[in-house]
């Protein structure tokens, strides 16, 4: 009788253990099937702008996932301790003749939770290392949004900075010309300068020796300062005209 009850315990545990491998192979299944299903509506969801939709939709899988996980952590709890009850009675006393046959089946038990178990953190890493991808993803196209909406404005603002840019550059390349051409001006009224003194100088010294010529000599002088004047005035008024065109 006594090996009769342990015969009923140990088929038992094997009842046990072959129930629990069963709920643990559909739920694996349906847990693959979530992970699978997530990325497949993530990828979908890519293209839309709005993200009412897609929060609520991650949250319940998110919901899902974290329920699933805890029901196979258990179900693969109860497996453990299911075969840990089986080793012990491999152990115990009156099972030698069968102890070939049974260490053979704990062996089968515990190679299929171990599959199962590496199925589960498997599938359970993928899982988290999707959501955390497409989270990420998420917060870079929210932030590139972000930047489109104001774009708009940032463009303009560009626009302007640009424009005031190309004035500024117009607005130089403007002053060197005035400047060149100021310079240009300059050495050349300096040549004159130096041949008019010289012309003058000659002209001085005739002039001293003949007093007709000394008369005619003021005149042209007085004439000659009246030219500078004018050519002075003219000059100022366009370099004046130059800067106003320049800055406004």
């Amino acid at each position: 009788m006594a090996g009769m009850g342990s015969s009923n315990y140990w088929e038992d545990l094997r009842k046990q253990a072959r129930q629990l491998e069963n709920e643990l192979d559909l739920k694996l299944v349906s847990f693959s099937k979530l992970c699978t299903s997530y990325s497949s509506s993530r990828d979908g969801r890519r293209g839309e702008t709005s993200d009412t939709t897609p929060l609520l939709n991650n949250s319940t899988q998110d919901r899902m996932f974290d329920t699933m996980s805890v029901e196979i952590e258990q179900l693969l709890a109860k497996l453990t301790t299911v075969n840990d009850k089986m080793a012990e009675y491999t152990n115990t006393p009156g099972t030698a003749s069968l102890n070939a046959a049974l260490m053979h089946t704990l062996q089968r038990h515990r190679d299929i939770l171990q599959d199962y178990t590496h199925e589960f953190h498997k599938t359970k890493g993928n899982f988290v290392a999707i959501r955390e991808r497409e989270d990420l993803l998420g917060s870079v196209r929210k932030d590139i949004e972000t930047y489109k909406s104001g774009s708009g404005v940032n463009n303009r603002r560009t626009e302007l900075f640009l424009k005031e840019h190309e004035h500024l550059r117009n607005s130089d390349r403007l002053m060197d010309d005035t400047i060149s051409i100021a310079m240009a001006t300059k050495e050349n009224m300096t040549s004159q300068r130096g041949m008019l003194k010289s012309i003058q100088s000659r002209v001085n010294t005739l002039a001293n020796r003949f007093p007709a010529i000394n008369n005619l000599i003021q005149r042209i002088n007085l004439r000659k300062r009246r030219d500078s004047l004018i050519l002075g005035t003219v000059i100022g008024i366009c370099t004046i005209l130059l800067l106003l065109y320049a800055f406004h």
